[in-house]
């Protein structure tokens, strides 16, 4: 079935302990269609200024990805943002972000792109976020993604999105930060109160927790050995989530619980390489592979 990402497209400026590169084609809608486009379709919204190159657009197409929806603005620039990790490769630090063009940016979507069955908001603007809910017409499952920065500068709008929902994607410091409860389970009970059916608590190397009304599933993170740089993990990890769910066109409790595993191995692949260059070098059957080693880790 359809999915849709509305969400930024970026240029990332990355250091890690070991390497810096700059460039590097990013963003949290690039991240996930990446990932989605191995199980289904998928549309991407988004802008991008002139200073864009044809050839990372022309690299999205390459995986079937829609990008008809990709605006680009020529007198404007990019999104651009530079971070430096830190030896843990956990905490980083952004020591530069320049919105560029999407600072305001207002998503119109086409009429196929309103009719989409499975939407996924990106990390963005509540209001942005908003608007675009307001433009779909009868999505079987809309999800989010949001940080720390709309939690504490955008809460009011932010809270009148979440009653707008499915699905909410955040972290576990996140989670807590919304909700001002100190344990993670009570602060995604406390979330479930604000709209939204389900959460998805995203906890970095100890995996991922959905929590709806009447279900608790626990997943832990893939063991992977060649950590290279982890930006994008979550978007990826939220773009293997979504694209297995369209693939199988319904999103039952048990149906999130496997879509769970494989955003969990595409987020192991995302960051064995800078931006999205591991993604680009795998198939869906390394991600099939990486996923039955997955299941007999976790079997017991």
């Amino acid at each position: 079935m359809s999915l849709l990402v509305v969400g930024s497209v970026a240029y990332d400026n990355i250091e890690t302990p070991v390497e810096r590169r700059d460039d590097v084609p990013g963003g949290s809608a690039l991240h996930f269609a990446m990932a989605a486009s191995f199980f289904s379709p998928v549309q991407l919204i988004g802008v991008v200024g002139g200073d864009w190159r044809r050839e990372h657009t022309a690299r999205l197409e390459s995986r079937g990805i829609d990008v008809s929806g990709l605006e680009v603005r020529p007198d404007g620039k990019t999104l651009r943002w530079t971070g430096r990790y830190h030896e843990n490769m956990d905490d980083r630090d952004t020591l530069d972000i320049q919105l560029n063009v999407l600072a305001g940016f207002d998503p119109r979507l086409s009429e196929s792109a309103q009719r989409s069955q499975f939407v996924f908001l990106a990390n963005g603007v509540p209001q942005t976020q908003m608007s675009v809910i307001e433009q779909i017409q009868g999505a079987d499952l809309i999800v989010a993604d949001t940080m720390n920065f709309y939690i504490e500068t955008e809460r009011d709008a932010l809270l009148e999105m979440l009653k707008k929902i499915d699905g909410l994607v955040l972290n576990d410091s996140e989670a807590k930060q919304l909700t001002g409860a100190v344990d993670t389970l009570v602060a995604a009970r406390k979330i479930l109160e604000l709209g939204p059916r389900f959460v998805i608590v995203k906890k970095g190397e100890n995996g991922a927790m959905f929590i709806s009304r009447h279900e608790i599933y626990l997943i832990p993170a893939f063991p992977t050995e060649n950590l290279v740089e982890p930006t994008g993990a979550g978007d990826s990890f939220a773009g293997g989530m979504m694209g297995y769910l369209a693939s199988q066109g319904k999103a039952d409790a048990e149906t999130i619980k496997s879509a769970i595993a494989y955003g969990t191995v595409a987020a192991s692949f995302q960051v064995e390489g800078f931006g999205a260059e591991k993604l680009e070098q795998i198939t869906r059957e390394d991600i099939d592979e990486r996923l039955e080693k997955f299941r007999r880790m976790v079997n017991f």
